[in-house]
This record gives structure tokens, sequence and C-alpha cells, in this order.
């Protein structure tokens, strides 16, 4: 599987972990990485030529603001383009050698798809640096990435640890299935303990499904546990991770079922939010 890690990072506690979870991709796969950063967009919005001065204008409040903000995106840029040569930084001293920065302006979901057709993986933060801020930033832009990306987006926690132990959540959808294959395909998963739970009812379609998912993994080399248990996904998934240590989930961002469609992500960013590893998404 050829491809870049694309790793977005910005002002916030998680830039570091998303640098050592990116590299550790990297160490697996021998990939490339690139690190970008996105700017926000300011929001002024400049006059029409032409038009009647607004109101306000002569007062020479508003050229002084547009000054500001002039001064302001400046300093972001600055921001921006030393938060990059820092991430560099610690993928370098990880042993990661091709490495490249880029500085983006826009919307981070459209910039996020610009990225995508050569990307092997998305890595970005659960929460951005502003994150009760709403839209611009990487928390509350979390589910548009996980619903427009087709490749698998790696959402890290707070700090890197080891990953030698994986869950990975079954619940007969299409996303999940991908996951399957996924984890079948790539080097990312070679000599990791791997764990496939499905949280459903206890009938022959459910155990059936497992085993598939487990001899597909078996034609791959890897030798998959399988569990088959009731309760909210979100609440059993948090507490097999932390009962039994595992590193790190794999899940389908979104489920099969139509009711559970209704709430989109819910599951999802329930999930997320319960487990402290990282969390491997697929659309």
């Amino acid at each position: 599987m050829s491809g870049k890690v694309i790793a977005f990072v910005d002002g916030s506690i998680y830039a570091t972990s998303v640098c050592d979870h990116a590299a550790w991709i990297a160490k697996r796969t021998g990939a490339p990485v690139v690190v970008v950063h996105v700017l926000r967009s300011n929001g002024v919005i400049p006059p029409d030529v032409g038009a009647p001065a607004p109101l306000g204008r002569r007062s020479g409040v508003m050229d002084e603001l547009a000054a500001l903000d002039a001064q302001r995106a400046r300093l972001m840029g600055v921001q921006g383009r030393a938060l990059l040569e820092d991430a560099k930084t610690l993928l370098e001293a990880a042993g990661i050698q091709d490495v490249t920065t880029e500085l983006r302006q826009g919307d981070l979901v459209s910039i996020v798809g610009d990225y995508e057709p050569e990307a092997r993986g998305i890595v970005l933060g659960k929460r951005g640096e502003e994150a009760d801020q709403a839209m611009e930033h990487l928390g509350a832009n979390l589910e548009r990435i996980s619903r427009s990306c087709r490749g698998p987006v790696l959402v890290a926690n707070r700090a890197f640890k080891p990953i030698e132990r994986i869950l990975v959540a079954h619940d007969g959808g299409v996303s999940a299935l991908k996951a399957v294959d996924h984890i079948a395909r790539s080097p990312l998963y070679t000599g990791l303990t791997v764990h496939l739970v499905a949280v459903d009812i206890d009938s022959p379609a459910v155990k059936k499904r497992l085993s598939d998912a487990q001899a597909m993994l078996a034609a791959a080399g890897i030798v998959a546990e399988t569990t088959l248990t009731q309760g909210q996904p979100e609440a059993v998934l948090g507490r097999m991770v932390d009962e039994e240590n595992y590193d790190m989930l794999v899940m389908g961002a979104y489920g099969h079922s139509r009711i559970r469609s209704l709430f989109i992500g819910s599951t999802t960013t329930a999930t997320m939010r319960a487990c402290r590893v990282p969390v491997v998404l697929f659309r």
C-alpha cells in the first residue's frame, strides 16, 4: 500500500501526540510524512469597490481594526510556521527522515480532501486548540472529516504510548468490513495482538460475521480472538479498553442500522469520548 501519512497539527495539547502517532505509522510502513497546519480565516470581508462607505468608517476605527486583523494574520502565519518546524523536529528525532511541512489557509475539511488522494492515512487530534469555539477547529470538524475520508483516520489521544494490543469493533456494517480488510492488508498491524468484538445480540448471523472476519485476518497471518457481548457499544468498548489494557481501538465511523443513521456519528462520538486511546475510523 502506497501513500503518505498526512498529520494535521495545531497549537493544542494534542499536537505532540499527533506527531508521535504519525511517526509510529511511518516507522511500521515506511511511508513519508507530510505535516500540515491550517490557518483559520480572520473573517474580514473586504468592502465592495465603489460601494458607499459603511457606517463608522469616518471615525477611523474600522481602519484600525483592519490593521489589527492584518497584524493578527501575520502573527498567525509566524506561529504556524513555528508549529510546523517543531513538528518536523519531533518527527526527525523519532527517526523519520522523509518529512515535509505545509502551511495552508482555508476550510479544514476541504483541505483534508485535497490531501486524501495521496494519503495512506490521516492523523489528527481528538480536540483542537480552541475546541469550545466550534467549527474551525479539529475537534469540531472530526465528524465531517471522518464522514468524507475514504481512507483511515487516526484520532490521537493526549499522549502516545507503544501500541501492541488493538481492539476492533465489528458491527457488520460496510465500514467495519473495510476496517478488517485494511488490517489484513496493512503492514501497520503486523505482529500486533488483535481482538474482534461485536456488541450485539447472540445470534448465528452475528457469530458468523465474527468468524468470517477472524478467517480473513488468519489468511493474512493475523491470529485474532473474538468476543460477542451485549450492552451500549460506547460503554462496552470503553470498559474493555480500560480493563483489558488495549492500546488502540479500530472501528467503522458509522454503523449499518437505519435507526443509528438518524443520529449521525452519535455512537462513534460517544465511543471516542469514552476511550482514552487512539481511535482509527473507517467510513
